[in-house]
């Protein structure tokens, strides 16, 4: 158990197990409907009408930055490590429209860390509303079924809760785009509806072990903006995490490692696969972000291919230092 948590807290590691085994029996009531999904989004982009290009999302004047939070708990974390880079004001401000892509791939239960957690859901929410944001959605376009994903990792109720509308994907939601210069971003369909009159982008990622990738982050987590047959990506995995980094400038993305899957992911499926690491990252930038969220996993960024790919594209640094990082330890 780490030190920091209280001493008379319940031992995470028993909590896990016994909140992983009742998700299962929630998971496994609604199986049959998750494996329907089909997901591709328009079947042809031409379809789905004239292209669009996503904005920069980053806040004016903000230049890089970077935290890291050791605690064992993600609502405090978050707020603490917010206020490491200047609160959520110097963020999101009063009208503002904020659109958090989380991570909600699987129909799986939070307790199984394959999915965004609905706490930091929650208070990322929480937070983006009373700093005086007109309007929060919460989105993503999910491997399995989009309604049994949100509902089953708890992502849903929490966003719905604390004050959020959530965004399914649907056929209509979908736009062509084009990276300029890209290589396999190419006339492809992009979820594009829930970021219409969006001015503020926030990615909320859990750190996982990624069986063809090595790691799932913040950067990865855009793929879940594409619509199409995107599984053909699988064949240069590296080639397009960069390609959506160039893609995608966000205000400011979340790497929760408070628990981490590190190993048999990006599923998982066993308690046996995380490993409490207490740590959140938060930052502007995505590549710095990523770097040092894959030494939760146990691995240096030169193991990770794409990182060396967007830095060399310019889209963040792999020098750490440069951005003079902010650590914070809660008790």
């Amino acid at each position: 158990m780490s030190p920091l948590l209280p001493p008379d807290e319940m031992d995470r590691r028993d909590f896990l197990r016994r909140a992983g085994l009742a998700g299962l029996g929630l998971a496994a009531a609604g199986a049959l409907g998750w494996w329907a999904y089909d997901g591709r989004g328009p079947l042809a982009s031409g379809e789905a009408g004239p292209q669009v290009k996503l904005p920069s999302y980053a806040v004016p004047g903000q230049d890089r930055k970077l935290a890291l939070v050791k605690s064992g708990h993600r609502a405090p974390a978050l707020r603490a490590g917010l206020e490491a880079l200047g609160g959520i004001k110097a963020f999101v401000r009063s009208g503002d429209q904020v659109a958090l892509k989380v991570n909600a791939a699987f129909a799986t239960p939070p307790a199984l860390g394959a999915t965004t957690h609905p706490e930091l859901v929650t208070e990322m929410v929480r937070l983006c509303l009373s700093a005086g944001a007109r309007r929060v959605v919460v989105t993503d376009n999910p491997i399995n079924d989009p309604a049994s994903c949100f509902a089953l990792s708890g992502i849903g109720p929490a966003a719905r809760t604390a004050g959020a509308q959530v965004a399914l994907p649907s056929a209509e939601a979908f736009r062509p785009t084009t990276l300029a210069g890209g290589r396999l971003i190419k006339d492809w369909p992009l979820l594009y509806g829930p970021l219409k009159g969006i001015n503020k982008l926030i990615g909320l990622a859990p750190v996982k072990d990624h069986h063809r990738s090595r790691a799932s982050v913040t950067m990865k987590n855009w793929y879940g903006l594409l619509g199409g047959r995107r599984n053909v990506f699988h064949q240069d995995i590296n080639g397009i995490i960069a390609e959506l980094a160039r893609l995608v400038t966000p205000s400011l993305v979340v790497a929760d490692g408070v628990v981490s899957l590190v190993k048999n992911g990006p599923t998982g499926g066993s308690l046996e696969d995380l490993r409490p690491t207490d740590t959140l990252i938060l930052g502007t930038d995505q590549v710095a972000v990523d770097a040092l969220a894959v030494g939760l996993l146990g691995l240096n960024p030169n193991q990770v291919p794409y990182l060396g790919l967007a830095a060399a594209a310019g889209v963040g640094t792999l020098d750490l230092p440069s951005l003079k990082p902010v650590r914070v330890e809660l008790g």
